[in-house]
C-alpha cells in the first residue's frame, strides 16, 4: 500500500509521527510533504521522518492564496507520478483537491469547525472525515460535507500524540532552565497568523498576565514564531523556549498551563495538567469537550485568568478519569479500507 500524507501545521507532526512509524513497521510505502511553516521541519527531524518540503505559509490574504495555489501546482506534478493507494491530512487545504482531482480516496481528519475557509475548501472533495463527536455535525454539512463520509469518535486528535509518549522528568534541567520560584507556569501565545482568527502577531492577549503572574511564578513562553518571542524577551522569571522541545514533558512537569491557543491546552487536560484557555476566538467543540469534563477552564477576562491561575497554583485539581476512542485504530482501519475498496 501506497500513502501520501501531507503535514500542514506543526502539532499535525505530532499527530501523525506514530501513524507513519506503524505504516513503516507494516512495509507500506509512505510519502510524507510538509510545508514550510513555523517548526514542521524541526519536528520531522527530530522525529527521524522523512519528507518532501514542499510550499510555504502565506500572511496576508493574496498570500494565503497565492501560495496555497503554487503549492497544489507542485504536489500535483510529485503525486501523479506515484500510484498513490490512500492519502490521509488533518486540515490540509491542498490534499483533498489533488485527490479529489486525481481519483485518489482520500481520509480527512478534522477538529475546527470554525476554519470557514478552510473547510468550505475541503470537506465537500473529502472521501471520510474522521471527526469528534463534539462538533455539531450539521456545521460541517454547511460546509459540504456528505454526511455518510462523516466518521465520529469520542475525544479529541490530541490523543494520538501520547501514543508512545515517555515522560523525562528532568526536562527543566536538560533546557537549562533559571527557575527561581517553586512554581512553574508554561504559556503559549494565540495563532496569530491563522486564517481563523484576526490578530496581531506582534501583540499578545497573554502580556499582562505575565505581567502579574511573573512575580509569584516562574514563565516559560513556547512562542510560535520570532514577532512573538520578542513580545516577552528581557522579562524578569520569563524564559522563552525554542522549539523543537519535549512540550509533553513539559507540560506534565509544569504546575499549570495558560493558552491562547489549542492544541496544547488540550494535551494539558489529557495529561491532567490544570489548563486555562484564554483564546481569543470563539470557543471549539473540542474545547468545550473538556471544559464539561472539568478539565479546562476558559476565560477571556484577564482579572479572571490571573486569580484562577493563582487558585490553581495553590489547588489543582484532582484526577478526573476520562474514556475515549481508540483514534489511532479508526485511522489505521480506514486507510486500509479506503486503500482495499476505495470510495
Amino acid at each position: 500500500m501506497k500513502v501520501w500524507i501531507d503535514i500542514s501545521n506543526a502539532p499535525h507532526a505530532r499527530f501523525f509521527k506514530d501513524i507513519i512509524k506503524y505504516l513503516e513497521a507494516e512495509g507500506e510505502d509512505v510519502i510524507v510533504t510538509a510545508r514550510q511553516f513555523g517548526d514542521i521541519h524541526k519536528l520531522l527531524d527530530m522525529y527521524e521522518i522523512d519528507y518532501v518540503s514542499v510550499g510555504k505559509h502565506g500572511v496576508t490574504l493574496y498570500d494565503k492564496l497565492r501560495e496555497s495555489t503554487q503549492r497544489v501546482f507542485n504536489l500535483v506534478d510529485i503525486i501523479n507520478g506515484e500510484k498513490v493507494d490512500v492519502a490521509l491530512s488533518k486540515h490540509s487545504i491542498e490534499l483533498p483537491r489533488i485527490t479529489f482531482g486525481l481519483g485518489i480516496p482520500s481520509l480527512y481528519v478534522l477538529d475546527n469547525e470554525h476554519a470557514l475557509a478552510a473547510n468550505k475548501l475541503t470537506l465537500p472533495l473529502c472521501d471520510r472525515i474522521i471527526t469528534p463527536n463534539s462538533i455539531d455535525f450539521w456545521k460541517l454539512m454547511k460546509f459540504g460535507a456528505d454526511p455518510n463520509t462523516i466518521i465520529p469518535y469520542d475525544g479529541t486528535s490530541e490523543l494520538m500524540h501520547f501514543k508512545s509518549f515517555v515522560y523525562n522528568d528532568n526536562v527543566f534541567d536538560d533546557l537549562n532552565l533559571q527557575l527561581n520560584h517553586p512554581k512553574t507556569i508554561l504559556m503559549r501565545p494565540e495563532p496569530s497568523l491563522a486564517s481563523y482568527l484576526d490578530a496581531d502577531c506582534r501583540k499578545s492577549v497573554l502580556s499582562p498576565i505575565v505581567d502579574e503572574l511573573k512575580n509569584v511564578a516562574n514563565i516559560l513562553i513556547l512562542p510560535r514564531f520570532k514577532e512573538q518571542a520578542e513580545i516577552f524577551e528581557g522579562i524578569e522569571n520569563v524564559s522563552i523556549l525554542k522549539p523543537p522541545v519535549d512540550t509533553s514533558s513539559i507540560i506534565k512537569k509544569c504546575d499549570l498551563v495558560i493558552g491562547a491557543g489549542g492544541t496544547m491546552n488540550r494535551e494539558s487536560a489529557i495529561l491532567q495538567t490544570p489548563v486555562i484557555s484564554c483564546y481569543p476566538g470563539e470557543t471549539l467543540s473540542v474545547d468545550q469537550y473538556y471544559i464539561n469534563k472539568g478539565l479546562m477552564y476558559r476565560s477571556n477576562d484577564t482579572d479572571e485568568v490571573i486569580h484562577k491561575a493563582l487558585e490553581f497554583i495553590v489547588h489543582p485539581h484532582k484526577k478526573i478519569d476520562v474514556k475515549t476512542d481508540d483514534l489511532f485504530q479508526i485511522i489505521i482501519d480506514n486507510l486500509y479500507d479506503l486503500a482495499k475498496n476505495g470510495k
